[in-house]
């Protein structure tokens, strides 16, 4: 059968098994690994993920590690908070719906023990289809930390962005993913954010194709920032990257528009899974917005459609419907469901 225009995809995260918050190891990783990414290729997920398993910390079960896994094992950067330095993040944090900082910079940033290579390999092992890695970008790494050595949050991004530059040279994925979930909430620091990320979407591998996702945050069901896509598109236009990965299922109906601005050599990943709802979309209505963004931005415009953002808050039963509606709703769209059955068909005459 011919391959789609359109390829499916997920963000990153899936529900943690409640068997492996209760019983972790190695081992069970490595089976929950398995199983997340085999529930994607049975729904017929063109590019699959590990779900962000990777990060899983059995003292913290309750999150993604979204941020922790990558600065805790960073050089210069210090996990134990004082009162006095919780204080002052408390006073100055952008990142208001955390109580503390996961960490405070108090000499020059350095890799430390961060190995990004093991868990992309060993979870790409796993996978029979184009396999996604994805990890945090660094702005907005660098805007949850407490910094007491460079005072200047993109002189730690960029420092930061030196650190996943020497680690992305090694990954061996189909796609490398970037999630920046606080620049929405503050599109002024475009700039620097962008210049930062491109360091390290330039080291990514030839081979592997590069994505940048960004939403308006995802912690307890809720968006966490405030803004709009319109704030971004500069930042957007300045990346050097194959495809963006965007909220837009939860996000005005209207707004969609605003991607007739994206440059052309940028393909654009449509949002059509609203992941702060518990209700499972219809084949029918993904289908239908897919037919409205190819409407209104132009055939082929879309390369890709995929949730909002990660699963890592819902029920699995509720991540694994809305996967599977996901790849009936393209099907749908394209017609594809029409030419197997005629396939199916000619094959039982």
């Amino acid at each position: 059968m011919k391959a789609p225009r359109i390829l499916t995809t997920v963000v990153g995260s899936y529900p943690v098994p409640d068997w492996l918050a209760k019983a972790p190891s190695e081992q069970a990783l490595i089976d929950a690994t398995r199983v997340v990414i085999a529930t994607q290729e049975q729904a017929g997920i063109d590019v699959v993920c590990d779900g962000e398993l990777y990060r899983f910390d059995a003292n913290h079960p309750e999150t993604n590690g979204m941020i922790e896994y990558f600065t805790r094992p960073m050089q210069g950067i210090r996990s134990e908070i004082g009162f006095s330095e919780w204080l002052a993040y408390a006073k100055a944090s952008g990142m208001r719906f955390r109580t503390r900082p996961p960490g405070v910079v108090v000499g020059a940033v350095a890799a430390g023990a961060l190995n990004l290579p093991i868990p992309c390999a060993r979870a790409k092992r796993l996978a029979s289809r184009a396999f996604k890695f994805t990890l945090t970008g660094p702005h907005m790494l660098a805007k949850t930390l407490h910094d007491r050595h460079y005072r200047d949050p993109a002189k730690l991004a960029h420092a930061i962005a030196a650190v996943l530059a020497a680690q992305v040279r090694h990954l061996d994925a189909d796609v490398v993913q970037l999630d920046e979930a606080n620049l929405p909430g503050h599109p002024g620091e475009w700039r620097w954010a962008a210049a930062a990320i491109n360091k390290v979407l330039k080291a990514v591998p030839k081979s592997a194709k590069t994505a940048v996702h960004l939403c308006f945050g995802n912690y307890g069901g809720q968006s966490i920032q405030q803004g709009t896509w319109a704030q971004l598109m500069d930042y957007l236009n300045a990346l050097q990257v194959d495809h963006v990965v965007m909220e837009c299922a939860h996000r005005p109906a209207e707004e969609l528009a605003v991607f007739r601005s994206l440059r052309e050599d940028i393909g654009l990943g449509l949002g059509v899974i609203d992941i702060k709802r518990t209700e499972i979309e219809t084949p029918d209505a993904i289908a239908r917005a897919i037919e409205h963004a190819e409407k209104l931005l132009g055939r082929g415009r879309v390369k890709y459609v995929h949730p909002d953002c990660g699963f890592w808050m819902l029920k699995r039963n509720i991540a694994d419907g809305k996967i599977r509606a996901l790849v009936k709703g393209r099907d749908l769209y394209e017609g594809r469901r029409r030419v197997q059955g005629a396939m199916e068909t000619a094959c039982d005459d």
